[in-house]
Parts: structure tokens; C-alpha cells; sequence
């Protein structure tokens, strides 16, 4: 499978997060807001911004896991199956498509303030030329999006410095009554907070990229973080600006809050000039959406179709290492939606699916953490778990809820169109189940061991760079003579690991074996890697015996449906003092990797010139 490049850095990461976030919600929804709830409009954002971060929690902690392209699909099906995946992806994509469309749409519109061109004409343009920046490269694509969030807040860095004289000289009723309005009571309110929480949706679209993100473990919990912040600051302070400069029935009728107020604050500067700042502004908030609702959107048709979801082709890649089909069928999407459809009202009611989303995911993490699957090991851990996915499920369903029913209604389509995908096409082409068998395995259900074999494949590729060139360095290294099976070699290598490290080599082997049958034992080309933990060691060991003729899988009874090669040349074992399981799956991670790269003969070293002898003991035994 082709991989693609980790060429996203933290300011990626960022200016992802923070760009999905700027354009709707602040250059339009403001004055809808505040119809509805009055001058307490911007704290409303800010409890908006508080309750989405049990979503932001739970996804940065399956992304540092599992840093795979398709975000929210690929945590839905690893942790309750492809049928929930197929839902997750499908929905969550036709979901991003339709307020990436709506948010070039606003472009067209701010443009409009400018320029007199058609607004559909804008959109459609503006999606061809991200798709092309797409194509080149998440690294190009990145690049735009650092430039197009930087300067956005330079533009609203400019807008709110110029709005503090202003705010003291605020019009009765608004932000200098303290921000305490209620129209409609604390029901008005909430109903509030639920309008506007989708501002915040766009947060965790860069777990879908998590794949290309250097050091997923670090950049993406902190960029994530990082972004929330500075959104809410600009969020809370620039609404709260808005409805101290502006009369309170302008500021409830507006559609352009952002440049009404412009032209207040701007007013040392022309006319013309104060609208432009804010129309470059404006444009490059809804441009960073469009870009990052590409990239983003793109990743879930080649993850489904890694997975046999959907046709082979959507997993392919060009030579910039971009998926084409996902970009080139997401953009044509977006254009066909932009010219056809009422997409303004869509968008919206896409918001509740996003919101189901959010509870789902928090579900995922409690799965994946009651599954007991000892490779699932996040870089970044929820805090306060499982109280906060808890918390997220709860405000999931309460929001939906205020949505009303036809959000209720256009929610329960995507689920039902996920679902009949699933039945028709996807569930004869795969055999996974989700971790949450795992989860009924004290019940006695069936469990899906691959799911433990993936996880272990994305832990060795995360940790790139744990260091094993020591424990190779003092390897006890054993060359087996005669094929006499598979027992043979096992007994030789724990054998040989005894001497070295004082382990009972009986009992040592028989785990070996046990985790053969089971088909727990990773393996690498030729080489089948057992471990294990002991209190019996102080620091790692490790041990490689090697055949002098590969021995077969189907000629022996203990290799046969244990799941290892079909030629089986050589066996490293490694074990690690307990007490540290974190340190010991990086360990192995790190081993599995050098043993990919390198092969038994190079990773080996020299030998020790001890070792004729230790190998004449083993080979008479």
C-alpha cells in the first residue's frame, strides 16, 4: 500500500484546525445569533467552544493512536465495525462536501462587496483551483493554508485593535450592558449555543489527515488545542465587538456583521479601503475552509476504499503522493452541489450529522480503551475519561435536539444511506469486526485478532524513531543447525535467552508457543517476532536464532493457522522488564521496523565470537 508523506508540521496543523473553523460562523452567523438570544450572543460562543471539547479529546486521542487518513471513519470502524465506519465516512464526507461548498459560497458572496461577478460562478472557480493545489501536495496545500490563516488574523488583528476607542462609546444595550440580554429566556439561550456550535465543528477535521502529520503524537493534540483558543478569543471578543459598535436591531438584521462593523471601526480610512480589509479578511476565512474541507474530505474515500468500502481506485495515489480520485470526485461534487442545490439550507442541517459524529466518537474511545488490546496505546490520553466522552455523547444528543426535527430527519438519511452501502456493497468485501467485540469477549463473543495486528503495524510505524541499535548491539544470536520444526527453533532461542538473562527457558518457550496458536505473534518478511514482559529481567533482551533452511509453515503442526509466513527462516525474541508496557510496545514497534528494513542478516551485527560454542550446546541438545 503507497503511503503518504508526513509533510504536515504543527503550523499545519494549526492553520487546518483554525481555517475549518473561520467563515460562517463568524462572518455570517453572528447577527442570526444574536436575534435569537440577545447581547449574551458571545457567551454563547464561548460555552459552544467549552462543549466541544470532549470531541477534540476523544479524536486527539484515537488520531495520536491511530494516525490514519479518514479520521472519524476510520476510528468508527476499528472501534464498532464496518457497518459504522461506512456510516461515519460516507456521511461525515457528503457532510464536509456541503459546507465546504457553502463556505465558497460566502466567498462569492464577501467577493460580491467588491467585484460585481456571479457568486456560483466564484464557487465554482474557487473549487477547481484548490482541487488543483490538492493535487500537487499536502505540503503545497498546507502551505496555502498557513498563508491564507495568517492572513486572516492579521486582517481581524487589524479590525479589533481599531474597535477598542469604539467600545466605550458602545450604544445603549449592547456590549456595555454587560452581555446579560436573554430574548428568549435561558431556552433561547441554549438553543443558541446548539445554532452556533457548529462554528466549532471544523475542529477535528485534521484527524482525517493525521496520516501525513509529522510527529501525530505532539502536533496534532497541540494544534488542535492551540487553534481552539485562538478561534474562541477571536470568536467571543470579535462578537462581543460587533454588538457594542452596532445598533442592536442592525446587529440582529445583519448578514455581514463583519463588514457593517468595518466600516464603523475603519472609519479614519475611506470607505473602499475599510471594506476591502475586511472583504480580504472574509475571503481568505472562507478560502482556508474550502481548502482545508478539500484536503480533508478527499482522505475518506482513499481510507474507504483501503478497506474495500468503496471501488480500488479511490485509494490510488499520483506521484505527489495525493489521492486523485477522492480530490477530483470531492470537487465535482462540490460543483454540482453549488450550482443545483439550496446549499445554504443543506449546510445547516449537515451540522446535526457532525454533531451525531462527535458522540460517536466519543464512544469509540470508551470501546477502545475497555477492548483490553494491549496495541492500542495513544500518544495523548483524554483526560477525565470516561467522564468526558460521557459528557460528549449527552450534549451530541441534546443539540440535535434543539435542531429541531428536520435536522433529526436529514440526520437519520445519512445513517440510512451509510447503512444500505454497507449491505449492498461493502459487507461481502470484508470480514473485520470493530474492537467492541474485544469489549464482549469476557462475554464470550467472537473477537477479531487482526484489529490487534493493525494497531501493532500503526504503533511500529508511529514510533519511527525509538532507538534499538543497542539492544541489537548485546543480542544473544543462535544459528539452528537441522530443521527439526518449529519446537526445535523455539527451544533453542529461550534457551539461548536463559543463559544470557537467568529466565526459566522451559516456560519461556511454552508462552512462545501459546501465543503461536492464539496467532498473537507478529511477524516481518521471514522472521516471527514473540515477546513478552518479566519481572525477572532489569533492562531489554533480545534473542535471534536463525535456520539454515527455511522451514515451511504447512509442514508443521505448530505453524500451521498460526498466521506466520509460509516460509519461516528465523525467530527474535525480546523481553522487557514489566512495569512499563508503554516502553515495551515502542520497543517492539522500533524492532519490527529495523527488522523490516534491514532483515535478520544486517540487523545482527557481528557475532560474537562467543557464540560458536553456545551454538554446538544448542545444536546437541
Amino acid at each position: 500500500m503507497a503511503g503518504l508523506r508526513r509533510d504536515l508540521g504543527l503550523l499545519d496543523v494549526f492553520a487546518i484546525c483554525a481555517g475549518a473553523m473561520f467563515s460562517s460562523g463568524f462572518f455570517l452567523l453572528p447577527g442570526i445569533a444574536a436575534a435569537q438570544t440577545g447581547s449574551s450572543v458571545h457567551w454563547a460562543y464561548a460555552a459552544a467552544a467549552i462543549l466541544i471539547l470532549p470531541a477534540m479529546l476523544s479524536k486527539a486521542e484515537l488520531a495520536t493512536a491511530m494516525p490514519r487518513s479518514g479520521g472519524t471513519y476510520f476510528f468508527l470502524d476499528r472501534a464498532l465495525g464496518p457497518a459504522a465506519g461506512t456510516v461515519g465516512g460516507l456521511g461525515t464526507w457528503i457532510a464536509l462536501v456541503l459546507k465546504t461548498a457553502f463556505a465558497l459560497i460566502g466567498m462569492g458572496a464577501y467577493l460580491a462587496l467588491l467585484v460585481d461577478l456571479p457568486i456560483k460562478l466564484v464557487a465554482v472557480v474557487l473549487t477547481v483551483a484548490f482541487a488543483l493545489v490538492n493535487l500537487i501536495g499536502a505540503k503545497e496545500s498546507g502551505s496555502l493554508q498557513r498563508a491564507l490563516v495568517f492572513l486572516l488574523l492579521a486582517g481581524l488583528g487589524i479590525w479589533l485593535v481599531a474597535a477598542v476607542p469604539h467600545i466605550a462609546a458602545a450604544v445603549p444595550g449592547g456590549a456595555s450592558s454587560g452581555g446579560t440580554e436573554l430574548l428568549g429566556g435561558w431556552g433561547g439561550f441554549f438553543a443558541t449555543v446548539g445554532f452556533v456550535f457548529v462554528s466549532y465543528a471544523g475542529l477535528t477535521k485534521v484527524a482525517s489527515v493525521a496520516e501525513e502529520a509529522e510527529n501525530p503524537g505532539r502536533n496534532i493534540p497541540l494544534g488542535m488545542g492551540l487553534s481552539l483558543g485562538a478561534v474562541t478569543v477571536v470568536y467571543v471578543v470579535g462578537v462581543w465587538v460587533m454588538n457594542a459598535v452596532l445598533e442592536p436591531a442592525a446587529f440582529r438584521a445583519s448578514l455581514t456583521p463583519v463588514a457593517d462593523s468595518g466600516l464603523l471601526v475603519l472609519d479614519f480610512l475611506p470607505a473602499a479601503v475599510s471594506t476591502a480589509i475586511v472583504v480580504v479578511a472574509a475571503c481568505a476565512a472562507f478560502a482556508s475552509t474550502g481548502n482545508a474541507g478539500i484536503l480533508a474530505s478527499s482522505r475518506y474515500p482513499l481510507a474507504m476504499a483501503r478497506d474495500r468500502l468503496l471501488p480500488s481506485q479511490f485509494a490510488q495515489l499520483n506521484r505527489h503522493g495525493t489521492p486523485t480520485w477522492g480530490i477530483a470526485v470531492t470537487s465535482c461534487a462540490m460543483v454540482l452541489i453549488i450550482v443545483f442545490f439550496p446549499i445554504v439550507t443543506v449546510a445547516k442541517l449537515a451540522g446535526a450529522f457532525q454533531l451525531l459524529l462527535f458522540g460517536a466518537v466519543c464512544l469509540a474511545v470508551i470501546v477502545m480503551r475497555s477492548s483490553g488490546i494491549d496495541y492500542y496505546r495513544p500518544s495523548f490520553k483524554s483526560p477525565l475519561y470516561p467522564w468526558v466522552q460521557i459528557v460528549g455523547m449527552a450534549v451530541s444528543v441534546w443539540l440535535i435536539s434543539e435542531m429541531g426535527p428536520l435536522a433529526v430527519l436529514f440526520t437519520t438519511g445519512l445513517v440510512a444511506l451509510g447503512v444500505v452501502w454497507y449491505l449492498v456493497y461493502g459487507k461481502q468485501r470484508t470480514s473485520r469486526r470493530g474492537a467492541i467485540y474485544h469489549v464482549f469477549e469476557r462475554l464470550g463473543r467472537e473477537v477479531h485478532r487482526g484489529l490487534d495486528t493493525e494497531l501493532l503495524d500503526i504503533l511500529r510505524q508511529r514510533d519511527e524513531e525509538v532507538e534499538v541499535e543497542v539492544l541489537f548491539a548485546g543480542a544473544v544470536r543462535v544459528e539452528v543447525a537441522e530443521d527439526r520444526g518449529a519446537w526445535n527453533l523455539i527451544h533453542c532461542v529461550s534457551k539461548a535467552m536463559s543463559q544470557r538473562s537467568g529466565l526459566d527457558g522451559l516456560e519461556l518457550a511454552h508462552t512462545i508457543v501459546e501465543e503461536l496458536r492464539v496467532g498473537l505473534t507478529p511477524c516481518v518478511g521471514d522472521v516471527v517476532v514473540a515477546h513478552r514482559q518479566s519481572d525477572d529481567v532489569r533492562e531489554p533482551v533480545l534473542a535471534i536464532g536463525r535456520l539454515r533452511r527455511p522451514l515451511h509453515a504447512d509442514n508443521d503442526e505448530l505453524l500451521r493457522g498460526a498466521g506466520v509466513p509460509d516460509d519461516v527462516s528465523a525467530l527474535a525474541v525480546v523481553v522487557s522488564p514489566t512495569g512499563s508496557p508503554d516502553h515495551h510496545y515502542r520497543l517492539l514497534a522500533a524492532l519490527l521496523r529495523k527488522l523490516e528494513q534491514d532483515g535478520v542478516a544486517e540487523a545482527e551485527g557481528p557475532l560474537d565470537p562467543a557464540l560458536p560454542a553456545l551454538r554446538l550446546r544448542l545444536e546437541a541438545t
